[in-house]
C-alpha cells in the first residue's frame, strides 16, 4: 500500500495525487511493477524502514506492506 509520508500525518495518496497532472487516470501514483513511475527512490536507511521515494512534486510516498 503507497502512503504519502509528511511531517507529522499520513495521508493516503488518493487525497494528493488526484490533482497531480503526473498521476494515473484514477488519480492513483503511477506504480507498475513495484517502481513509482512518477518519481525516484530514495536510499533506505536500513532494513527496517519501507521502501521510499520522492515523486515530482516533493512529496515523500512509502510503499508499506
Amino acid at each position: 500500500m503507497l502512503v504519502i509520508l509528511m511531517e507529522d500525518q499520513i495521508l493516503t495518496p488518493l487525497k494528493v495525487c488526484q490533482s497531480c497532472l503526473l498521476a494515473d487516470r484514477s488519480g492513483q501514483p503511477r506504480w507498475r511493477q513495484g517502481q513509482l513511475r512518477c518519481g525516484q527512490q530514495l536510499p533506505t536507511i536500513n532494513a527496517q524502514h519501507p521502501e521510499q521515494y520522492e515523486c515530482m512534486m516533493g512529496f515523500r510516498i512509502a510503499n508499506i506492506e
